[in-house]
């Protein structure tokens, strides 16, 4: 009977045992949340994001697709990237509030510049809006200056080159003879002059007008000619200062000159005709007349007038001796004949 009691007590034991266990195992599914997931904070909302639009065109106002742009935040970490549509047009959405860089990296045109990076500040919930402008290339252009005749190149030739009343590039040629620039361009093509304002030494300015047409990104040569400087030659010395005006003396008088005729007074190229000559004209005859554009008579042309009027003299002496001597011969007969 105390067996049957001890196993009756073993038996109440291990119902109890067992009653422990399991009493734990019911008790771990909590019918309700724990302390400490429902101490956990509620999640903050984010706040209004932003975004970027830009619209990019040239300096002629055209629209340029295919321009394409990289956006970054303020820890340098790429934002957005993109291209342009057929407008010019790119936005960049969904942006949080800050500072961010914008950079151009192609202008998908050849013959546009890219713009240079710039920052761009998003503000909660709003659009910042760009207009960006892209500058077409500039024109290559090569100087070159040389000498009229050999085309020997010169150094120190100064040029202006520009386009209606403005400048837009000065270049000076160097050792070689030659120098170079970029000439701004507004448009696809333009027309623009060229006017040199320095010259070397022994040489003058290249006078004619120049112009030429070039385009974004052309290279251009522009060639100046200058020609040598010539000297005036001096006047030769020695020659007569004043034109005489002296008389010329008649051929008979023996104490004139040559009796050349000289030049008349007025500067005329016909010569006066010689007043000896007239005046050793006999007295009936004509005065020979002197044809315009011939030689003036001179007392040269009168020798054969006065050998022939000295000629008549000698023979009036000699017919006037006769009669004289005749006269006492007749005297002296008329006395003997009276006697």
């Amino acid at each position: 009977m105390h067996a049957r009691l001890v196993r009756s007590v073993a038996a109440i034991a291990v119902a109890a045992a067992g009653t422990l266990t399991w009493a734990p195992a019911a008790s771990a599914e909590p019918s309700e949340p724990s302390p400490s997931a429902s101490a956990a904070p509620a999640e903050t909302p984010a706040p209004d994001a932003g975004s970027v639009e830009i619209t990019i065109k040239d300096t002629a106002g055209d629209a340029l697709p295919g321009t394409v742009f990289l956006l970054l935040d303020s820890a340098g970490q790429e934002a957005g990237h993109g291209k342009t549509d057929a407008q010019g047009k790119l936005t960049f959405s969904d942006l949080a509030p800050g500072v961010y860089r914008l950079k151009e990296t192609a202008s998908g045109s050849p013959l546009h510049e890219v713009v240079a990076d710039q920052d761009v500040i998003v503000t909660p919930g709003a659009t910042t809006r760009l207009t960006i402008t892209n500058p077409f290339k500039a024109a290559k252009v090569l100087l070159q200056a040389k000498d009229d005749k050999t085309g020997k190149l010169l150094p120190g030739v100064t040029v202006n080159i520009g386009t209606g009343t403005s400048t837009l590039l000065t270049v000076t040629t160097g050792a070689k003879g030659m120098a170079s620039g970029e000439l701004p361009m507004s448009s696809r093509k333009a027309q623009f002059w060229v006017k040199e304002i320095k010259a070397p030494a022994g040489y003058d300015l290249y006078k004619p007008a120049k112009t030429f047409t070039a385009g974004p990104g052309d290279p251009v040569t522009v060639t100046v000619t200058n020609p040598k400087t010539t000297t005036p030659k001096p006047e030769p010395s020695g020659k007569p200062t004043h034109t005489p005006t002296g008389t010329p003396a008649s051929p008979g008088n023996p104490n004139s000159g040559t009796g050349r005729a000289t030049p008349s007074a007025s500067g005329s190229d016909t010569p006066e005709p010689d007043s000896s000559t007239i005046a050793a004209t006999p007295v009936g005859d004509s005065t020979p007349k002197t044809s315009t554009g011939s030689l003036a008579h001179t007392g040269a042309d009168a020798t054969a007038w006065l050998i022939g009027g000295a000629a008549v003299l000698i023979a009036a002496g000699g017919g006037a001796l006769a009669v004289a001597r005749r006269r006492p011969s007749n005297s002296h007969t008329e006395d003997s004949t009276g006697s």
